[in-house]
């Protein structure tokens, strides 16, 4: 594995291309550190620009070296207009739209770019990847309009635009929060603009790096609303004093799936040590609703999908994935589709119905806290009800985020609209798969959030004995971002902060521990 270190603020993950691991990616995304490429791997670049640079000497045509692209590939081009052809290619193929970006993903975007690059794969100057690195490196950040990738041909138009800066074009906003032309951009790196060689464009442009990037941010805030839902599950099962019995090892082990029992071990860790859970060993009541009782057989499906996908992710922000690619073993150019992002489209989908079900299935248990006769706690979780409506709102919005959410959850592989005059005559939907992923998760953490406020609610109003040292301190932090509810008030700014805490709450290992990006068992 390459090596890195883990210093906070001038940690330098040096990338190896195919050792690219999860956890080093949840950092890239993240921020705060520097990249640099394994030394290793110069040689087979530069192996691969020399045959590349052989094809254009010897006057072979070669598709996308000097040819026209897509529908004109029978189409030759001259040599003395190979740059001009690699310069139109990338700014014709400039025309996103929708809001940028978000810095996190375009971080991702510009790390997997260099490492697909760096394959040795693509006939690229090293120049270029090391200049992609370097404005990670500085925080700068290529404007990537979000919308106009079908996920074929790679993610031909947001690639593009970052492709743009590279040449002097298109716009970026530097560390300092400054929006700069690219030739701006280039320059605060100390660079000046490329003149693109011979197949340079099109290797930028080709590959499914946006949609994997965006794909891994919904993967990891999957991850994030998924740990929180353990939890605010937990506090759920407290507050409505439920049995701990269905989460018995055995019962998931007569089963045997692994998120199951991944799912049902973190629950029992979570409650170990509560005064709560033996104090109603025989209250009278049989059987929990499934909403309960059946937490890890539903939360662990979502946990094996979620591991599942981030397998094919890992293995995609590792790879090759421009077209044509560069065997210098044999000096051939071979063409091919490995731009064709369906793995990163099913990977998505996979997560939309993670998130999906871990919001629906948290909303139902709002739904039964604030019910009475099944909770055994006052009627939508205030004293003074008729006069208060307590938490009877909240629930309506997190069944309407959880209702959006499965509308959302529809799969995007499905899709395919032809383009390129029928050249591209099957496209994945990849990169809005996993763009629709970024709203799923913000619904969910909203639905987790507020379960999580109306669980500690109940717990408080039957408080007479402490759940577990976990949960007790899970909830005490819960209590310093929101208060007991006594009487009504204005709730939006704690439904807030309880999203926030869905997506940041500081979480025990137990938890942490069987998610993907935090675990040695996720291999590729």
């Amino acid at each position: 594995m390459p090596s890195h270190t883990t210093a906070a603020s001038d940690a330098t993950l040096t990338l190896t291309p195919g050792k690219v691991d999860l956890a080093m990616l949840r950092r890239i995304q993240a921020g705060g550190v520097r990249l640099a490429l394994d030394p290793s791997v110069l040689d087979g670049m530069q192996k691969a620009e020399a045959a590349v640079r052989h094809i254009v000497e010897n006057d072979q045509v070669v598709y996308g070296i000097n040819t026209g692209f897509g529908k004109l590939a029978s189409t030759r081009i001259g040599n003395d207009h190979l740059a001009e052809l690699q310069r139109n290619l990338v700014v014709s193929h400039s025309v996103g739209t929708g809001e940028p970006l978000a810095a996190p993903v375009v971080r991702m975007v510009l790390a997997t770019k260099a490492v697909s690059l760096a394959r040795g794969h693509s006939g690229v100057r090293p120049a270029l990847v090391d200049a992609l690195l370097a404005l990670f490196n500085a925080g700068v950040t290529p404007s990537i309009p979000c919308k106009g990738s079908v996920g074929a041909s790679g993610d031909l138009a947001p690639l593009a635009h970052m492709a743009c800066v590279l040449i002097g074009e298109g716009e970026a906003t530097l560390a300092d929060g400054r929006k700069v032309s690219g030739a701006e951009a280039m320059r605060s790196i100390g660079l000046e603009p490329f003149v693109l060689g011979p197949k340079e464009g099109l290797a930028l442009l080709n590959g499914t790096q946006v949609s994997t990037a965006l794909a891994l941010a919904g993967l990891f805030g999957a991850e994030d609303v998924f740990a929180a839902a353990l939890m605010s599950g937990a506090l759920s099962l407290e507050a409505i004093q439920g049995s701990i019995k269905p989460f018995d090892a055995r019962i998931h082990a007569a089963r045997g799936q692994p998120g199951q029992i991944a799912v049902a071990g973190a629950v029992r860790t979570l409650l170990e040590g509560s005064e709560i859970v033996p104090s109603h060993a025989d209250c009278g009541r049989v059987q929990d609703p499934y909403s309960v009782r059946c937490i890890p057989q539903v939360m662990g499906a979502c946990l094996d999908n979620l591991a599942h996908a981030s397998r094919v992710l890992v293995i995609e922000a590792n790879a090759a994935s421009d077209n044509p690619l560069v065997f210098c073993d044999t000096g051939e150019v071979i063409s091919g589709g490995n731009f064709h992002a369906e793995p990163v489209a099913f990977a998505a989908d996979i997560i939309a119905l993670a998130v999906s079900e871990v919001g629906a299935i948290a909303e139902r248990r709002i739904a039964l806290l604030l019910d009475t006769g099944l909770s055994g706690l006052p009627p939508f979780l205030v004293r003074d009800g008729g006069l208060n409506s307590g938490f009877m709102i909240a629930q309506v919005t997190a069944a309407a985020l959880a209702s959006e959410n499965k509308s959302l959850a529809h799969p995007a592989s499905v899709d395919s609209l032809p383009t390129s005059a029928n050249q591209e005559d099957h496209v994945s939907m990849a990169t809005f798969a996993a763009r629709r992923l970024g709203d799923m998760v913000n619904n969910t953490a909203v639905v987790v959030g507020i379960e999580a406020m109306a669980a500690a609610q109940g717990i408080e109003l039957k408080r007479k004995l402490k759940s577990s040292p976990l949960v007790e301190a899970e909830f005490a932090r819960i209590r310093q971002s929101v208060a007991f509810l006594e009487r009504d008030r204005y709730l939006a700014p704690d439904i807030e902060a309880m999203r926030q805490w869905a997506l940041k709450a500081e979480l025990p290992a137990a938890l942490l521990n069987i998610l993907p990006s935090h675990s040695s068992n996720i291999t590729r």
